[in-house]
């Protein structure tokens, strides 16, 4: 491999500026640009050129798609591409690199010179060798349109085939337990279908892969291993209908899902005859230097030691050692972490280090528990003390204090980290200085600590900004947050809970200070408790305490101009500058007369309509000022706001429960109802869901939900803690067999006691677990008044119950409020008929006249004028 070659003055201006071109604009390539120029000066230039025609999203967070996730909330934050050295061009594939001339050629014909090219093209789904393979209703599963045309289908099908689809994934590895997830989530009735003789193969042992079959299974998913598949069967319509496999068998099935791998999309590099690996991959060095000394790779189309891994945290590795290494500093790529953790919620996996026992000598410790579908292994040095790797299938909390330990001295009795709550305590030692804590961003225990010692950071904020620990995909902010305050501890300082710049103190004790003074305007409680003029950070926050103990509406007074962008409307704002509306749909439960006047109102008004998640109907592309139409129609019809724009209750799902189903033990339905309709419009630190299922079955998903209900025999047991973002979380029982009574007063309690104490944007299961004793002294405040603040929590939950009005009603009947919906100020109601929108780097604005006859070039990218 040749040395790497200092960048030359070569571009298309001839300005002495160095121009770096990126091929590909996933993930990894929004880490390459985020790197370089944070620390580049002005004479750098870069353009990046994507084959989608989108930012760079988040593709780990795919499957949150199916629960109502839009392609806005998993697009990458765009501050870097929003830099004035960044040229974008997305929707024109690169197909031909020229090295002598230094010059990349698009699709479109355009071309682009480089005075360096780093390669970041990423991979493709794999396709099975089988007949059959195109058939209509085969999908493979790895990029937003991927997702999108395989919800599309589902939707058209269902509704030719007048019943619920059955579906199949081919492929029982991470990725294809995430796309059976999302396919349960589509209510279609879905089998994963493995060739090995167990799940996730490549990661877990024989015990491990059953134990993970048992938890998919008590999820109506339903499992075949050792399963080849050798042919599709269509229907008479050319649509997949069903599957055979090499032992004669054969399955029905309308939907198949490929997830059987991936290979790195090499092909630019092959023609450009830079060396590839025989197995697919451009080769690189410990740099991300390829055969040629101008050109880089990174991410899943590097081959790195002969091997290609479809993992985002080898690839941001690669780009902070490509960012590096371009800017002339010295950088070694490590080699491949292959920690993985199963994102399927509800379901607890984790594999990492030496999870086999390859190691020679290599000792394994575990714990199994098949009834309560827990398995754990950690695998040992020869002696015991040196922690290898680990297998955690059922219940991975220890995950993010032992893969930081592999390599290390486990600090302590290994049964300790294995054994169920109530066990022996795990060692609390601190971490060593060279053990890894976010792998996704490659920041060790030491890296946090200098960041707290010579960089002078106080929180976990500042040192996710300083070294980006926990940028990711969050699963080790609770560990760095442990280090900065073992560190501060050390010095004589502590960790700072300040809300913000102008509050000193936390949510909950602000929460505190305004309920015992009384005050109601965020000027009053400003001027007495904080400075300044407030920001984006307290603004919301304080609003959303003054609703909680005033009661009055978000657009009342002053406190109208402390709201985040959604709730200043009172609707979410998409991707293209339009809003969506979601009435209310208590418990998922409505009429004949309720479906027809929503889908109305979609008609009249031109509106794109969608069964969210949490069972309601989502109403996108409505103009700001059509908002007011919009709601008179949805109030007369007897609708109220959903509340999906503001961090209060959105939803409670529910199952049939004994209404209908064979199986259900109680009136889920009915309980759903009761709950929604009591805790609508409870403004809290975060948004909240509820889900009430009629039977163990769990057809509601309760137990991913902030309060989980699931009807028994012996009562109603109640779940908390369960929720999404980032680090999904599986909801703890807290209480069971609680009658219809007492389980709503069990609920009351838990979210005051949540709404009074919670950080800012603090989920309900981190809250819990940050409290003093945890779940048993959650217990003990709600049922036996431990603190003696129940009579408080239940008071202020009537009030809550009491003063509730709904919003939109309200904004409605109040002419005042009514001005704020225009987009114009001399066209309040009629929009501007000359106006067009043009897409400008993501965004949208006004189209002048010029543009609306012609395309027009706008930071170097060609726009097309939508008419």
């Amino acid at each position: 491999m040749p040395e790497a070659t200092p960048p030359t003055r070569h571009t298309d201006a001839g300005d002495g500026t160095t121009h770096v071109v990126v091929v590909g604009a996933g993930m990894v390539t929004h880490r390459f640009v985020e790197s370089l120029l944070t620390r580049a000066d002005q004479s750098w230039r870069v353009t990046v050129i994507g084959e989608e025609g989108r930012h760079p999203y988040d593709r780990v967070g795919l499957t949150g798609f199916f629960s109502g996730a839009t392609p806005e909330d998993l697009t990458l934050e765009r501050r870097a591409f929003d830099d004035e050295r960044v040229r974008f061009v997305p929707g024109d594939a690169a197909v031909r690199i020229d090295r002598a001339a230094r010059r990349v050629t698009m699709r479109s014909g355009n071309s682009v010179a480089y005075d360096r090219l780093v390669l970041a093209t990423g991979s493709y789904a794999a396709k099975l060798a089988v007949d059959g393979f195109g058939l209509e209703g085969c999908f493979v599963y790895r990029t937003l349109d991927d997702v999108n045309r395989l919800r599309s289908f589902v939707e058209r099908r269902s509704a030719e085939l007048g019943r619920p689809l059955t579906g199949t994934v081919i492929g029982g590895g991470l990725l294809g337990l995430e796309a059976a997830g999302a396919l349960q989530g589509l209510d279609i009735d879905c089998t994963v279908v493995q060739s090995s003789d167990r799940l996730m193969s490549a990661q877990l042992d024989l015990a491990g892969g059953n134990a993970l079959s048992r938890l998919i299974q008590s999820r109506d998913i339903r499992v075949r291993t050792n399963a080849v598949t050798t042919r599709l069967d269509p229907d008479r319509t050319g649509q997949v209908a069903g599957l055979e496999f090499r032992d004669g068998s054969y399955e029905n099935t309308d939907v198949v899902v490929f997830t059987v791998g991936v290979r790195p999309r090499d092909e630019l590099a092959r023609n450009a005859e830079i060396t590839t690996h025989p197995r697919g991959g451009v080769v690189i060095d410990a740099g991300c230097q390829t055969s040629d000394p101008r050109v880089l790779a990174i991410g899943e189309v590097a081959n790195y030691d002969g091997m290609c891994v479809g993992l985002v945290a080898p690839g941001y590795a690669m780009a902070e050692v490509a960012a590096t290494r371009l800017l002339g500093a010295e950088a070694q790529f490590p080699g491949y972490d292959l920690s993985t953790k199963l994102k399927l919620s509800g379901v607890d996996v984790a594999s990492f280090g030496d999870a086999f026992g390859e190691t020679p000598g290599a000792l394994d410790v575990v714990y199994s528990d098949p009834v309560a579908g827990v398995y754990k292994k950690l695998v040992l040095s020869d002696d015991a003390q040196t922690l290898l790797g680990g297998i955690l299938v059922g219940d991975a909390s220890a995950y993010g204090s032992l893969r930081p330990l592999v390599g290390s001295a486990l600090g302590g009795d290994p049964a300790a980290y294995l054994m169920p709550e109530g066990g022996v305590a795990a060692p609390t030692g601190d971490l060593p200085d060279e053990a890894l804590v976010c792998s996704c961003n490659s920041v060790s225990a030491g890296s946090i600590r200098s960041a707290v010692h010579d960089e002078g950071c106080t929180d976990v904020a500042a040192v996710k900004a300083c070294t980006k620990a926990g940028a990711a995909c969050g699963s080790c902010v609770m560990m760095v947050k442990k280090i900065v305050g073992t560190e501060l501890q050390k010095s004589g300082a502590t960790l700072s809970n300040a809300l913000c710049e102008h509050f000193d103190v936390s949510r909950r004790q602000l929460f505190d200070a305004v309920r015992v003074s009384g005050l109601t305007t965020f000027s009053a409680v400003i001027e007495r408790f904080g400075r300044g003029r407030g920001c984006d950070i307290c603004k919301p926050a304080l609003a959303s305490i003054l609703s909680t103990l005033t009661g009055t509406h978000v657009l009342d007074g002053e406190n109208a101009t402390l709201q985040d962008t959604n709730d200043h409307v009172m609707a979410n704002l998409q991707k293209d500058g339009s809003y969506s509306v979601v009435p209310r749909i208590p418990g998922g439960e409505i009429t004949p007369d309720g479906l027809l006047a929503i889908g109305q109102v979609a008609k009249d008004f031109g509106l794109y309509t969608k069964i969210t998640g949490g069972q309601r109907i989502d109403l996108f592309g409505a103009r700001l000022e059509q908002l007011p139409d919009v709601w008179t129609r949805l109030v007369d019809a007897g609708f109220e706001s959903g509340h999906a724009y503001g961090k209060s209750l959105r939803t409670v799902k529910s199952c049939v429960g004994s209404t209908w189903c064979r199986y259900g033990v109680q009136d889920s339905v009915g309980m759903a109802v009761q709950l929604e309709l009591r805790y609508r419009g409870l403004r809290s630190p975060h948004k909240i869901k509820l889900g009430v299922s009629g039977c163990a079955r769990e057809c509601a998903e309760a137990r991913g939900k902030d309060v989980g209900v699931i009807a028994t025999e012996a009562g109603w047991n109640m779940y908390v803690g369960g929720n999404g973002g980032f680090t999904p979380r599986h909801a703890v029982l807290l209480a069971e067999g609680l009658s219809d009574a007492e389980l709503l007063t069990a609920i009351d309690r838990f979210l005051m006691y949540y709404i009074f104490t919670a950080d800012r944007l603090q989920r309900t299961a981190p809250w819990f677990e940050d409290l003093e004793g945890g779940l048993d002294g959650l217990r003990a405040v709600i049922f036996d008044d431990s603190l003696g603040i129940c009579a408080d929590l239940d008071a202020a939950m009537a009030r809550h119950i009491e003063g509730y009005e709904d919003e939109w009603k309200a904004t409605l009947q109040d002419p005042e409020k009514l001005r704020r919906f225009a987009s114009f100020v001399n066209a309040p109601t009629t929009p501007d008929p000359s106006l067009a929108y043009v897409a400008e780097r993501g965004q949208v604005r006004p189209a002048t006249a010029a543009e609306r006859e012609s395309p027009v070039l706008i930071a170097g990218t060609v726009l097309e004028v939508r008419r």
